[in-house]
């Protein structure tokens, strides 16, 4: 799994060039403990809720569950249909969306060489959300689980198009002009949205606007299932590219210099980005700032080496989000915050103090 034992890598951040040392132990050993505190962590908030279930009790019917082969256990009683129908399946939903979230937020930042760039922010989310709401407005995702998330992943890479032709046109992109060019596809989207919900019936521009909010919900084995793919086959086709996103980092040239397809890579990145976040958006709408703030967080602990950076933000990323839906959905009971609420309370503090803090960087 690792190429080479010790491979140094520096990235930058707030806080300045931070190196990192990365070897096959460290490896194993931070994505063992990332793992052990995700299944924690989901036991932990197994037990919030309408009924309150202890952790003991909850760990006890996972595991009777998973010993048997099955996810429903009527027979055995309310609090397993509560945990096994209700429960665990939006919080493995919830830590699905999390994980690919902050993926793609590392992945961003590594390729626009930008420490602000995020999915939601750069309006990627937006072309998503244009694009899973054409297909409601078209009747399409009635056709088929699959077609809400391929139409999602159309409007992400029409929106990580003309990110993508703005960068090539001005170069490296300074902050203030990547944020200026997601502020305007941003509201571009926003207006197809609108102009869209304003042709629907009102039942159907009610779920619209409510999912432009972002929220997680009790997903059925199929949608999880067609989820989970899309998933699982993005995040490993980024993780094969952890090491080229190390050296695109340092920049293009050095990167072509050491033997990468540049242009190879970013298209890969591109559309694979783009795929994770149709496929994010079409189950739990615009959920902003997870992309950004966790890649922070993880690399001021782990380095910047995207090797390990990269699954630490997945687990990272998961448990984040986990919490906050557990936190909206319990915090103001029987009302329920929309999750996407609760990450840009947390999120837009967090972007306000990287800005400011990035200007000061290069004011002095």
């Amino acid at each position: 799994m690792m190429r080479g034992a010790v491979v140094p890598v520096a990235a930058e951040t707030g806080a300045g060039i931070v190196p990192a040392v990365l070897t096959a132990t460290r490896w194993m050993t931070t994505v063992s403990a990332l793992a052990v505190a995700s299944v924690i962590t989901v036991l932990v908030c197994l037990q919030f809720g309408a009924e309150r279930i202890g952790v003991a009790e909850a760990a006890t019917i996972v595991w009777r569950a998973l010993q048997d082969g099955r996810l429903a256990a009527e027979s055995a009683g309310s609090s397993a249909v509560i945990l096994l129908e209700v429960r665990l399946p939006r919080l493995v939903l919830g830590f699905f969306v999390g994980g690919c979230l902050a993926a793609v937020g590392v992945t961003l930042q590594a390729l626009l060489r930008n420490p602000l760039a995020d999915p939601y922010v750069l309006g990627v989310s937006g072309g998503a959300a244009v694009g899973a709401s054409l297909a409601i407005v078209t009747g399409l995702s009635a056709a088929g689980a699959v077609w809400l998330p391929l139409s999602a992943f159309a409007g992400s890479i029409l929106s990580l198009v003309l990110l993508y032709r703005i960068a090539a046109t001005y170069g490296y992109l300074s902050v203030h002009t990547l944020l200026l060019a997601g502020v305007i596809i941003n509201a571009l989207f926003s207006a197809l949205i609108m102009f869209m919900t304003s042709l629907m019936d009102p039942t159907h521009a009610f779920r619209v606007l409510s999912w432009m909010l972002g929220a997680l919900a009790a997903p059925d084995d199929i949608a999880l299932a067609v989820v989970a793919s899309f998933l699982t086959f993005g995040g490993l086709l980024l993780g094969r590219q952890a090491r080229a996103l190390n050296l695109l980092t340092v920049g293009e040239d050095s990167a072509r210099s050491l033997g990468v397809d540049v242009e190879r890579v970013k298209r890969t990145l591109l559309i694979t980005t783009a795929l994770l976040t149709g496929a994010v958006v079409s189950v739990s709408g615009l959920i902003g700032f997870v992309g950004m703030a966790v890649p922070h967080a993880v690399r001021m602990l782990c380095g910047a080496d995207n090797r390990l950076l990269m699954p630490a933000c997945v687990f990272a990323g998961g448990m984040f989000l986990v919490i906050a839906d557990t936190v909206a959905r319990t915090a103001l009971a029987p009302a329920e915050l929309p999750v996407g609420v609760m990450t840009a309370l947390v999120g837009a503090p967090f972007f306000l103090y990287l800005l400011m803090a990035r200007k000061g960087g290069m004011a002095s």
